[in-house]
């Protein structure tokens, strides 16, 4: 796959013509002669060519006059997999956009996160995806704004407010400009809903571009769960969620062609940023075919790869979250690290009311941490000063992890950490940053797979070796992983 996909005109045929589920989100086909847009495996009888224009996202459909196909809803499909490969200031963009960061501190405040004045965040988005950042985020809104119409009963108003709209009226208009129905219309068409198991509850399908394997992603989430944030109940993984508004607890369950997501808000402006980092946590936008593409030309990595294809990288809901518990796990076993976690957690952590019982915290905010003593860790004092420094740089602002992280820059700031080795760094960068070719050739796991399947096992000399597998190293980690009978790569029973 590259980029631009929707400039080459043949390939993008070929893909409507054969109905491949594969390139949705990839580009999206805007009818001519109906002035509709659809995903590219759209049901209907494709179009005759010369009828279709080619659009990089659904925002620039939208500017262009085009309203959504009633049959395919393409504000459904899987987000481009493009945000989660690049680092570049256009996808780090996106992954804000996604993140809700425009709806909560406009175009200004994205500008900002990202080092760049706004004319250049417009033009480059504008190049690239044929909207800027404002026709994107209104895009998003319909998006949000549909899935909560016809998925709840609130009351429209209601919906409005918590899908980001300014007013009324202007809720009204893009749902009518994007989609050709009314608000009402739009709930008096949707499929009859099944009432919620818990009160207050939104059930939702997750799409995802197959194949998805779901054993190492959920058995890593069961594996490692800190008891009262994170469990694994029923054959779903349960978390709270620390969100922009207030908090929220998510329950997450592999089904064949979607993931089962049931989110209970305190705050319904939540609803986007919640959906946006649990895609990410299950990194469900990646594009499996093309990663297990690439390692399959590895002879030693082909049959992992076809024994068990789609493996996903298990990432976070919260980086920073995600690196205090990276140092908590350093040179422990995984029950030692769920222990030290979750101390912190019933020290410090926010107590939440789970209706469904089970959940009782948010996971410590790093201000939480940054007031400990030191003294009450039961780890080394070297181990001490590694959290406590984290935490506080944390705290303080100097260190920022987020969605909008320049990789290579905020590993080098881990690394000037103390206490912070490449192991840590790059687990962090593969699992809370969400770079796709962070490796772990130190890894003990990863020597021991290496050295078991005839590949070299010293970090230098895998490290050579696995340059065949740029741009996907992180995925490679995972297949490497799941040669070991360790739960992580297991769906608990």
């Amino acid at each position: 796959m590259q980029m631009g996909m929707h400039t080459d005109t043949e390939r993008c045929v070929r893909a409507v013509r054969s109905k491949d589920a594969r390139f949705d989100g990839w580009f999206f086909t805007a009818v001519l002669t109906t002035g509709i847009y659809c995903r590219p495996s759209c049901p209907v009888v494709p179009p005759k060519p010369e009828n279709m224009v080619f659009h990089p996202s659904a925002a620039s459909c939208q500017q262009a006059g085009f309203r959504a196909c009633k049959r395919c809803r393409p504000d459904t499909s899987p987000g481009s997999p493009e945000w989660n490969r690049r680092a570049d200031l256009v996808a780090r963009a996106m992954r804000l956009i996604a993140d809700g960061v425009v709806d909560r501190e406009g175009v200004p405040g994205l500008a900002a996160r990202l080092g760049y004045s706004t004319r250049q965040i417009e033009r480059q988005l504008l190049a690239e995806l044929g909207a800027g950042p404002l026709a994107l985020a209104r895009a998003q809104r319909a998006q949000t704004a549909r899935l909560l119409i016809e998925t709840t009963t609130l009351p429209m108003a209601q919906i409005a407010f918590a899908a980001g709209f300014a007013s009324i009226r202007t809720f009204n208009d893009t749902v009518r400009e994007v989609f050709a129905l009314s608000p009402s219309e739009l709930r008096t068409r949707a499929p009859k809903r099944q009432g919620p198991s818990t009160p207050g509850a939104l059930s939702l399908r997750l799409p995802f571009r197959a194949p998805l394997n779901p054993d190492n992603l959920f058995g890593h989430l069961a594996a490692t769960a800190v008891p009262g944030v994170e469990e694994w109940r029923d054959g779903s993984y349960r978390r709270t969620l620390r969100l922009p508004y207030g908090h929220g607890i998510v329950t997450l369950a592999p089904r064949p062609d979607h993931i089962a997501c049931r989110l209970t808000l305190g705050d319904l402006r939540d609803l986007t940023v919640a959906i946006s980092r649990c895609r990410r946590l299950l990194d469900l936008d990646a594009d499996p075919v093309a990663i297990d593409d690439q390692l399959r030309t590895d002879p030693v990595l082909a049959p992992l790869v076809d024994k068990a294809p789609g493996r996903r990288v298990p990432r976070t809901v919260d980086e920073a979250e995600f690196a205090v518990r990276a140092v908590l796990g350093q040179q422990v076993s995984t029950a030692a690290a769920r222990t030290h976690a979750a101390r912190l957690v019933t020290a410090h952590g926010e107590p939440v009311h789970d209706p469904e019982g089970g959940l009782t915290h948010l996971f410590p905010a790093p201000e939480a941490l940054a007031a400990l003593d030191p003294e009450t860790l039961a780890m080394p004092r070297t181990r001490r000063t590694t959290f406590t420094t984290l935490v506080r740089r944390l705290a303080d602002g100097d260190l920022h992890l987020g969605v909008e992280s320049d990789w290579p820059r905020t590993r080098v700031q881990l690394l000037d950490l103390p206490g912070f080795g490449p192991w840590t760094a790059d687990v962090i960068a593969m699992r809370a940053l969400g770079d796709p070719d962070a490796f772990l050739p130190t890894d003990l796991g990863i020597r021991r797979a290496a050295r078991d399947l005839g590949l070299p096992s010293t970090p230098a000399a895998l490290t050579s070796r696995a340059a065949a597998w740029r741009p996907w190293r992180a995925y490679a980690v995972q297949y490497l992983w799941a040669t070991d009978s360790h739960p992580i790569n297991f769906l608990p029973v």
